[in-house]
């Protein structure tokens, strides 16, 4: 009996009800509907150029949430040395 071959990189059937790691990741943001809002002005109109407004409101939104986890992260660490 042949074993299956490593470089199969089929997806299983079970597999494809998962959710795309990038989409988990952007939703944990909370900036999921402005990068829904920059894929569909990218469908529309074919050229990131016309999307200008909709990439700077995600990257806005993305910036703050990255700005948040790091004061948080900072917290943290300050409280793990004074103790």
């Amino acid at each position: 009996m042949a074993s299956p071959s490593p470089h199969d990189r089929r997806r299983k059937d079970d597999a494809d009800d998962e959710e795309d790691p990038v989409d988990q990741m952007i939703s944990r943001t909370g900036c999921a509907e402005l990068h829904y809002a920059v894929q569909e002005c990218m469908a529309e109109h074919q050229d990131w150029r016309a999307c200008q407004s909709q990439v700077q409101t995600f990257k806005n939104c993305m910036m703050s949430f990255q700005n948040a986890l790091y004061k948080m992260n900072q917290k943290k660490t300050e409280n793990t040395t004074m103790n």
